[in-house]
């Protein structure tokens, strides 16, 4: 009889806990994935409204990173840590017009938006204008 008595009353003591665990994960994965977008968008912005205009005008409005396969900064070396695993990443940028004006040849800002994904689910975005 004591021995259950003990289990519930541990039960009651230790469910808080895994309840403060469990929102210390999230949060930890929320600080890495605005890390993570805010990183990919400063990328891009570095790239200057030229050269993101150039791929707009090829028809490249941005890219992804599959789930697992965060790289770096430049791109080319893919993160190993098991703590990048269930990320993913997608980077857009489009054209962004004055009210007053609609052509291509006006456009005057350019919107980046990094979308950061824990497995499959969106956790972090991130927009920016790009001016001329």
């Amino acid at each position: 009889m004591a021995t259950v008595v003990l289990g519930i009353a541990a039960a009651g003591i230790l469910l808080p806990f895994t309840a403060g665990a469990a929102a210390r994960a999230e949060g930890g994965r929320r600080t890495l994935a605005s890390m993570l977008a805010a990183d990919r968008l400063e990328q891009i912005i570095g790239m200057g409204f030229d050269s993101i205009d150039a791929n707009i005008v090829a028809g490249n409005y941005g890219y992804s990173e599959a789930q697992g396969h965060i790289t770096d900064a430049g791109g080319v070396v893919e993160f190993i840590d098991s703590k990048y695993a269930n990320f993913s990443r997608t980077a857009s940028w489009d054209y962004k017009w004055m009210p007053e004006a609609s052509d291509a040849a006006s456009a005057r800002f350019i919107l980046v938006t990094v979308r950061v994904y824990y497995n499959g689910k969106e956790i972090a975005t991130v927009n920016r204008f790009v001016g001329k």
